[in-house]
């Protein structure tokens, strides 16, 4: 393998694991907005029930 193919194997690498990384923390997002939906969905019900 030349040069060049080894910068382009490593950006291809760190562009994977950034990939990743940014799947993962949109996942986290995602989940953390379903539950806040839910725990405000809890707020207003104990707020009209009190």
């Amino acid at each position: 393998m030349s040069q060049g193919q080894y910068v382009a194997l490593a950006y291809g690498v760190v562009l994977v694991f950034v990939l990743l990384w940014v799947a993962i923390i949109a996942a986290k997002l995602s989940r953390l907005e379903r539950e806040t939906g839910e725990l405000a969905a809890l707020a207003r019900e104990r707020s009209v029930d009190g």
